[in-house]
Order: structure tokens, then sequence, then C-alpha cells
């Protein structure tokens, strides 16, 4: 419409020109025949017709710069159209259908949006287009507009720098959803790992207070046995009496050797994973007849919290199968899985079921790990658990 209204106008500027040189060419012709008549009429002719060209270029021009103007303003009500759309789809909650919205508001248009890689089966026609929508050089959707006049280039233009925005804070909106999520998982976790800390104080005050404590109070008033003989001549009492208090003065020790090994093995810093968990159940089959099937060498590959903090749930769970049996048989086995996480099996044969408190204390520790730990009644009694760490878990 707007090339053949430039067509018009230049045809008529054309003609006013032919007209005005036509007159021109009978004023001269008037001037050199010596004809007065000719010559005014031809001079006359010329002033209209240069006249008229003049009003012409005038009226043409002020007209050219009214629909400048008017586009102008057009495309201004559309910028700002369109950034009040952008404003509402980034504070939607389902960008895309926002986005749907917004756009039957801007084109006057019916609006849907297909799924990733769905298109019709025909072309669209010259009334419906199709923008599609990226993120990450991946299609999320894509915006299908139909109407019942057909979209321009501009249209398409203006489609196509909706959909680009849509597509962004689609994109925004799915990344800020994610860090939301790890937020919540990390206060979960800190929250978690805050109460295993305590739970463990806990536990270590309970246990000096019921062994070491006691034994030592123990041997504080053998001595005082002992002291009381020596003062009133009772060698041979006081002998037996400083005897005992000794014997029970080393198995205090030992108490305290067992409760610093459990804290921090220091063969687990100085030799590794694997030894530290067969010397754990070394000591299990020795002291309780015990036998142990053991495979931990893929423990190995893991960081140094890691591993600290799955050899706690090892020992964890094979004292707690001790003091349910003792069993019979012990089995540790720590592997890599198929998708490069680690999967840690402790399986015994001891008689009874776990409490559910010490398995919800085993499932706390795995949790701070980012592991998920899992337990089942064994073939043949007793109880098998197992803690699998991810892939990114055993990375870190």
């Amino acid at each position: 419409m707007r090339g053949s209204r430039r067509l018009d106008n230049a045809a008529k500027a054309g003609l006013l020109a032919l007209l005005f040189g036509a007159a021109a060419v009978v004023a001269v012709v008037g001037l050199a025949t010596n004809h007065a008549l000719l010559t005014w009429v031809g001079l006359g002719c010329a002033v209209a017709a240069g006249a008229s060209f003049a009003a012409y270029l005038i009226v043409s021009e002020r007209r050219r710069h009214e629909a400048a103007e008017e586009e102008l303003t057009s495309e201004a009500l559309f910028l700002e159209s369109l950034v009040e759309s952008m404003a509402s789809i980034a504070g939607a909650g389902d960008v895309l259908a926002e986005t749907c919205v917004q756009a039957e508001r801007l084109f006057e248009a019916r609006a849907r949006m297909l799924r990733p890689g769905q298109r019709p089966r025909r072309a669209p026609a010259e009334n419906a287009i199709i923008i599609p929508l990226k993120a990450r050089d991946e299609e999320i959707g894509a915006l299908r507009l139909t109407r019942g006049r057909p979209f321009d280039r501009d249209d398409v233009v203006r489609a196509t720098v909706l959909a680009d925005f849509a597509s962004r804070e689609y994109e925004n909106s799915r990344l800020l959803a994610e860090a939301q999520v790890r937020e919540v998982e990390r206060s979960r976790l800190t929250d978690q790992l805050i109460t295993a800390e305590q739970d463990e104080r806990r536990r270590l005050a309970d246990e000096l207070h019921d062994s070491a404590v006691q034994s030592l109070s123990g041997i504080a008033l053998l001595l005082d046995a002992g002291l009381n003989s020596i003062a009133h001549g009772r060698d041979e009492e006081a002998r037996e009496i400083i005897e005992g208090a000794l014997k029970r003065h080393r198995a205090t020790i030992g108490q305290l050797r067992d409760l610093s090994f459990n804290l921090e093995p220091v063969v687990l810093r100085d030799q590794g994973f694997a030894p530290a968990v067969r010397a754990l159940t070394d000591q299990i089959a020795i002291a309780h007849g015990v036998q142990v099937d053991l495979d931990a060498d893929a423990g190995e590959q893991l960081a140094e919290k890691t591993q600290a903090a799955l050899y706690q749930i090892i020992r964890e769970a094979l004292n707690q199968a001790v003091h349910r049996g003792p069993p019979e048989t012990l089995s540790v086995v720590v592997r890599q899985t198929d998708d490069g996480g680690v999967e840690t099996r402790i399986a015994d044969d001891a008689p009874g079921e776990r409490r559910r408190r010490s398995l919800d204390e085993l499932a706390e520790r795995a949790r701070t790990l980012n592991g998920e730990l899992t337990f089942e009644p064994g073939e043949n009694g007793g109880t098998t658990v197992r803690v699998i760490l991810p892939p990114y878990a055993v990375a870190g």
C-alpha cells in the first residue's frame, strides 16, 4: 500500500513538471516569433504550473511528515505495550501461558503455545506465523499466531522480540527455581549436620560417663580402700585392692583408646580407607569370634571427608549388629556403581531387628553425604544396610 501511494505521488509530480515544461516551451516560442499573446499565455501557464507544482510539493511533504509522525506514534504505542507485556511475562508464574495472553493482546490474534518440535502438517498461511522459543539453543516451545488479516514483516520482527524475551525469562525462572531448591536443600543439610554433631556430642558424653568416668570413680574408691588397708597394717589386703585397681585402670585405658580410635582412627588418616575398615572388622572378629567378609578397596577413590563419614556409618552399623547378637558372619562390601557412584553394603546375620532410631541415625549420617540409605531383612536373619552415594558426592 505504501509503495503504490509513493508511485501515485511520483506520477502526479511528473505530470505537473511536464505541464510546467510545456508552458515554458510555449512562452519561449512566443518570444521567438514576437507573438505577444502566445508568450503571455505560455508565461501564465508556466507560472500556474509552477505554483501548482510548488503547492503540491508542500502539501505532499506535509502529508509525508504526518504519515511518518503517525507511524512513529504507532511504533511508540506498540513499544509501550510491548514493555507492559514484558513486565507481565516477567512477573508471571507460568511464563509460556502469559506469553500467549500478551501475544493475543499485542497482535489481536489467537495465540497457542506448541510443544517443542511440534509443527502443523501444512505450512502456515499468510495469516498465521510460528515463532520458536529457544533457551541455550534448545527449543522449549513455539508460539503460533493466527488472525483474519496477514502478518507483515514488522509483525514477525515484533513477535520474534517477544518470543526471545519470553525464552530468556523462562530460562531465568527455571534457574531461579533450581537455585531456590538448592538453597532449601543446603539449609536442610546444614540442619541435619548440626543435629548429627549434637547427637554425636551427646553420644560421646554418655559413653564417657557410662564407661571411663564410672571406671575412674571405681578406681578412686579402690585406691581409698587400699590406703585404708595400708594405714591399718593389712598389707596383703592392700596389695589385692591395688592390683584390682590397676587392672581396672588398664581396662579404662583400653576403653579410652577404643573411643579415640572410633572418633578418628589413626590408620584411616595414615594408611587409607580400606586398611581402616579392615582393622575395625578384624577387631570385631577377634573380640566376638565373627567371620567377616570384606571388600572395601573401592572406597579409596572417595574424598578424605567422605571416607571419614562413611567409615563412621560402617562402624555404627557393625556395632549395632554386635549389640543385637553378636552375629556369626558380617559382610562389608564397597563397590563402584555403573553411573560412577559408590554403593556400600553392610550385611549381618545377628538375631533381632534393628531399632528404628538407630536406622534413622544412620540415615541422617548418609544424608550429610547427599547419599541414600536403605535396609532390608537378610536371607538368613539379620539385616542388610545399603548406602548409595551419587557420582557428584563421590567427586566432591
